[in-house]
């Protein structure tokens, strides 16, 4: 059995908007990845793991109890950072953080110390007082103080500086290394790739791909980019039927994606032209996103 279960969970708050039919589910160990844009319906799906909103069809589960049956009781299982972040005015950070250890039933602040470290947190600031940033870190200690071994992300890193998101990235990949079980949703491609054994893609409340990305990267198609030295001969290879993810015309490029036998036929022809700079991408985690998100476009003055 799996440690998080959402299966065919349904919300319809109207206008397409909500979850539709969404399974997934996350098994012991597993970093498991959530991945789509704003309004998506990654926040909807975690509202319901965490047993704040109630199903129209379908369950979530975790540990094998419905989570809006058993919310208080899981709540003290789980590592829970939201994504947006609303904090009390008229204490201090440190203030905060002994309210939270009191309902947490921490009594032990040797972790909730080396998370401070980790962090480079420091508490004692009033809550108003402090920018975003500081206030992402205080929640991102506040999920973890009490060192739960399930882990429910939306948005981890969002209002962290770059510097921050990779200590955080290495702290998921600690934490998964020390058995825990991490549900973590996400608009950052490097984020999920980093740390997600699996990761799934939501689009408009449904999923429309689940993959593992070591899988993906092994098996994915290729990118090239091809500059042309003159421009009727550049006219003439973007008539081609290939799949071109950009066209830019005042540059003379194309950006071409292959599957593996189109690769051949493919070399076969451009060997006929003179090009200026042949160049191979590898296929990313965001070139497959696109996929879904931007089927059949063509982006003009992409690079």
């Amino acid at each position: 059995m799996s440690v998080i279960e959402v299966n065919k969970l349904t919300k319809d708050y109207g206008h397409g908007r909500g979850v539709f039919d969404v399974s997934a589910h996350v098994d012991e160990g597993e970093c498991f990845g959530f991945l789509g844009p704003n309004g998506a319906g990654k926040s909807t799906t975690i509202r319901h793991l965490m047993g704040f909103s109630k199903p129209q069809s379908g369950k979530t589960t975790i540990n094998g109890n419905d989570c809006w049956d058993y919310s208080a009781e899981l709540q003290h299982e789980v590592g829970y950072l939201p994504g947006e972040i609303a904090l009390p005015d008229g204490m201090t950070g440190t203030q905060f953080l002994e309210m939270q250890k009191k309902m947490r039933g921490v009594t032990d602040a040797s972790y909730l110390n080396t998370l401070l470290k980790k962090f480079e947190l420091n508490p004692n600031i009033g809550l108003k007082q402090m920018s975003l940033g500081t206030k992402r870190k205080l929640a991102v200690v506040t999920a973890f103080l009490h060192d739960p071994e399930i882990l429910i992300l939306d948005e981890p890193t969002s209002g962290l500086d770059p510097i921050m998101q990779e200590i955080f990235i290495e702290y998921i990949l600690e934490e998964k290394k020390r058995g825990k079980t991490i549900f973590l949703s996400s608009h950052i491609f490097h984020e999920v790739d980093a740390s997600c054994d699996r990761i799934a893609i939501i689009r408009d409340g449904k999923i429309v791909s689940e993959f593992d990305p070591e899988v993906l990267k092994r098996e994915s198609d290729k990118i090239y980019r091809v500059t042309f030295q003159d421009k009727k001969q550049w006219q003439d290879f973007t008539g081609h039927h290939y799949h071109f993810t950009s066209i830019n015309e005042r540059k003379l490029r194309a950006r071409i994606q292959l599957k593996k036998s189109e690769i051949t036929p493919f070399l076969a022809d451009i060997s006929q032209y003179h090009v200026s700079d042949f160049t191979e991408f590898p296929f990313s985690l965001e070139d497959y996103f696109m996929q879904f998100y931007h089927e059949d476009k063509v982006f003009e003055g992409v690079k």
